[in-house]
């Protein structure tokens, strides 16, 4: 009978370890908490237009051959400012602001500035129409109504761009968060306040 036990014994004790293994792998893969201790610094100048990494040459070319009235140069109409906001906290400190910003071309960017917040699993940048609330119940609002997603945040920290697709309706979103799309949680957010 004994023997009958630890021959049943050995492969229960096997599966339950394999088990306990591939949960823990699986868990380290779907937190990743070394990215709490791991921060990225991405810093970008502000773009004259869309696809464009800093104001340069692109500058220079615009302005040749136009002219205002008095025949001198006139010159190319630079960023604009159109919406600004200063981040706060939600589940994780975040800091900084952003901006919505217009560059010389029509096109548009959300400019996030001296942004410095947690790293973590699948960070996006999210255009939303959702109210910026403080505390826990502002952590998970950004996805109930309507949000564009500008891409993966580059960095935690740092200043960055993102171009806003040519088909979105400015007036319809107020806020923008940073998104972790794996736990549908904001890290922080900003309220758009009209320049």
């Amino acid at each position: 009978m004994g023997r009958v036990r630890k021959a049943l014994g050995r492969p229960l004790g096997i599966g339950v370890l394999v088990l306990i293994v591939a949960a823990g792998g699986f868990g380290l893969y779907w937190f990743q908490p070394w990215k709490l201790w791991q921060d990225r610094t991405v810093e970008e100048a502000l773009p004259v237009a869309a696809g464009t990494p800093s104001p340069g040459a692109e500058t220079a070319k615009g302005t040749e051959g136009a002219e205002g009235a008095s025949g001198t140069p006139s010159p190319a109409p630079g960023p604009k400012t159109l919406a600004a906001g200063e981040l706060i906290s939600h589940e994780h400190a975040t800091s900084g602001t952003v901006k919505l910003v217009r560059l010389a071309d029509g096109s548009h960017v959300v400019r996030l500035e001296k942004l410095d917040t947690s790293n973590g699993p699948d960070l996006r940048v999210w255009l939303t129409d959702a109210p910026v609330k403080e505390g826990v119940g502002g952590w998970r609002v950004f996805d109930d109504g309507r949000y564009v997603s500008l891409g993966k945040l580059k960095g935690n920290k740092g200043s960055q761009n993102y171009v806003v697709p040519q088909d979105v309706d400015l007036s319809r979103y107020s806020s923008v968060s940073i998104w972790c799309d794996r736990f549908d949680v904001s890290f922080g957010a900003a309220e758009l306040a009209r320049a």
